[in-house]
């Protein structure tokens, strides 16, 4: 599960760390809520960041200028996939430091690009595993003793981009990815969450703006860090 942790820019430009932890995937009440906790109104407030994400191995590609919207999207597909698929998606983004949330999403989008391995964890498993089972090399009976699966293995690893994760290895398998994702107009509408909360009922402007000042007039408690996580 992502989470993270969405930020008032104009307090925070005013020396106010002001934010909330949000899960996702996320309703469009919850993000209203979260928003409305942070004063990100809309009038006074429109802007809002991400200073922080939680530890899921998807976080460590993604920024603080993510919309909140394709974090959902993204979300909701990780949270859709087998635990097999998962095992691809987390090994594939981690071969990557330049990834970001749009390779991402299209690497989701290209899971038949990658195969997963199961149950050898070093390059003479991986070998004979290749050798063997996929049969991608006829070894004679009479040299069989004497092949050296470990550097076949770590050839075919250098080869086909690989890597070694937990319970196995993912590799690409050269089938042609496509650009599913090009941008957020991609988005399907009903994974667009954003909307800023709704203005209080019958509040004259008056009293809102003097609400408004209230809040903006609070001491400030500049240079303070992101709050931990709470645990589940």
């Amino acid at each position: 599960m992502i989470e993270a942790f969405i930020t008032n820019r104009g307090k925070y430009v005013e020396g106010d760390l002001c934010g909330e932890w949000l899960k996702f995937p996320a309703s469009t009440e919850q993000v209203k809520a979260l928003l409305s906790k942070i004063g990100v109104d809309g009038v006074l407030y429109e802007e809002y960041f991400i200073t922080s994400f939680n530890d899921d191995p998807a976080c460590r590609c993604l920024g603080e200028y993510d919309g909140i919207d394709e974090i959902n999207y993204l979300a909701a597909l990780i949270s859709e996939l087998e635990d097999y698929e998962l095992v691809k998606f987390n090994a594939s983004a981690a071969k990557s430091d330049s990834f970001n949330a749009k390779d991402l999403l299209n690497l989701i989008h290209n899971q038949e690009c990658y195969d997963f391995i199961p149950d050898v964890s070093d390059d003479d498993e991986l070998g004979r595993y290749v050798a063997e089972e996929l049969s991608a090399v006829k070894i004679p009976e009479w040299i069989e003793n004497y092949f050296d699966y470990e550097a076949y293995g770590r050839d075919f690893g250098f080869n086909t981009n690989g890597i070694f994760t937990q319970g196995g290895f993912v590799y690409h398998n050269r089938g042609e990815a496509a650009e599913n994702y090009k941008g957020r107009d991609d988005i399907p509408e009903e994974y667009r969450i954003f909307a800023y909360p709704d203005p209080p009922e019958k509040m004259p402007i008056k009293a809102r703006l003097e609400m408004y000042g209230k809040m903006v007039s609070e001491p400030r408690a500049a240079g303070k860090a992101a709050p931990d996580r709470e645990s589940p």
